[in-house]
């Protein structure tokens, strides 16, 4: 069973880029769906992002879409996300784990990371 870390949060300003890591210490099925959500204190984990392992078809959250892009690299079992024209309501902590297919919903996924924090300034 894959388990997950993710890296590269920060504090940046609005309209900037970040791009965050999530790596795998197994490799995922080819059916498994690795999922970004993010989530701020008091609420509910957000769906943000998600690829399928196999064949690499994504899936974005209105809110991200055209400005996120998630992609996966094989080779090293990671998946990485591209977030660029950074809003201060995108501030979370972010985190990445595995599913059994796509799904919105956090309670679908499992061997959640330690999540890494992305704040945004205005």
């Amino acid at each position: 069973q894959a388990q997950f870390v993710e890296s590269g949060g920060g504090l940046v300003q609005a309209g900037d880029s970040l791009r965050l890591s999530c790596a795998a210490s197994g490799r995922p099925f080819s059916s498994h769906v690795i999922g970004w959500f993010r989530q701020v204190p008091g609420r509910e984990r957000e769906f943000v992002a998600a690829i399928r392992w196999g064949g690499g078809r994504t899936y974005y959250a209105d809110s991200v879409k055209a400005r996120f892009t998630i992609s996966r690299d094989t080779a090293s079992n990671a998946v990485t996300l591209q977030m660029n024209s950074l809003k201060p309501e995108d501030t979370a902590t972010y985190y990445c784990a595995v599913a059994n297919g796509y799904d919105t919903v956090a309670t679908s996924y499992r061997s959640w990371g330690q999540g890494t924090q992305v704040t945004v300034s205005s």
